[in-house]
């Protein structure tokens, strides 16, 4: 790491997509992504980036899979670095149209486009995790049948995994699982917003995070404590 700049990691390398987590020291671990989708229309792929934490390299990523053409909002308080990112690019930022709270944060130069079932073309399904005022928590999943991007729900960070889980529920929704959004999917990757992604095995990881939320919450919530303790 050079003065305050980040040293990006690069994380979830597969054909088509990439991510990375800018400040690997952080607890929450917070992980960005990118995947690309075939322009035939254009001397390169159009990118699609899913809230982005903006850092030195952070281009360089995106240049090596084609052109940005979208920043996408996974969840209401994930506006990260969307509108500088976009704005940088030329491209608007994407938010589901059922999502609020949202368009204020990106700042006043950055265009807005809204979507509904499916993301643009993309061919990624739009999934409604959560829509709740209690706690306050919107998020929007996307799924095109192989890649799965759950961008706060699920995570591999520590502090979302109970005992011997490679993905764990949120502990805020432990006791409340996002069962009906996100059972019976069957991705081949699992990408999240905290952490890095599952990419063996994917589905069997998810399910067992939904099943085991509730019994191993306790688990989870000792091991948060004591972790917290000073000693």
């Amino acid at each position: 790491m050079k003065g305050d700049e980040p040293d990006l990691h690069e994380i979830d390398r597969y054909d088509g997509g990439v991510g990375w987590i800018a400040y690997p020291d952080e607890t929450m671990e917070r992980a960005s992504h990118a995947f690309a989708v075939e322009n035939e229309e254009a001397d390169a792929d159009d990118v699609w980036a899913v809230d982005p934490v903006d850092a030195p390299g952070v281009d360089d990523l995106l240049d090596g899979l084609g052109s940005v053409a979208g920043v996408v909002v996974g969840l209401d308080r994930h506006v990260r670095d969307s509108g500088e990112l976009a704005a940088r690019h030329d491209a608007p930022v994407y938010v589901p149209e059922w999502m609020t709270g949202v368009t204020e944060d990106l700042g006043p130069d950055v265009d807005v486009e809204r979507f509904g079932s499916r993301l643009a073309d993309t061919g990624f399904e739009a999934i409604r995790i959560r829509d709740s005022s209690v706690p306050p928590w919107q998020e929007v999943g996307l799924f095109d049948g192989e890649t799965l991007i759950v961008p706060e729900s699920l995570g591999s960070a520590s502090y979302f995994r109970g005992d011997r889980e490679r993905l764990g529920v949120h502990p805020m929704l432990r006791l409340t699982p996002p069962t009906s959004a996100l059972s019976g999917l069957d991705p081949e990757r699992v990408l999240v917003g905290h952490g890095v992604g599952v990419h063996e095995r994917a589905a069997v990881a998810v399910e067992d995070a939904i099943s085991d939320s509730r019994r191993k919450a306790p688990g989870l919530y000792a091991k948060t404590l004591a972790s917290a303790l000073p000693f």
